[in-house]
């Protein structure tokens, strides 16, 4: 898998997550619970979330992806 596919799918996941965030907030202000739209979004956010960690597991145990510290030093 490209290393750019790899990101976009992981930012497009992310953006995603974001929206269906917000979609929760406005159908909370604009429903004022009388419908089911915000806890169906919160649950798609849930769910996008959860999958999300999963692939990212999923690459680093099959080596699609590498895990490094952010400004960690290399061994000396």
């Amino acid at each position: 898998m490209n290393d750019s596919l790899k990101t976009l799918l992981i930012v497009a996941v992310l953006i995603l997550i974001l929206w269906n965030l917000g979609a929760g907030l406005y159908y909370m202000l604009v429903d004022k619970g009388t419908t089911k739209r915000t806890v169906n979004a919160l649950t798609k956010r849930i769910a996008l979330s959860v999958a999300l960690i999963l692939f990212i597991i999923l690459a680093i145990y099959m080596g699609w992806i590498t895990p490094h510290g952010v400004g960690s030093r290399p061994p000396a």
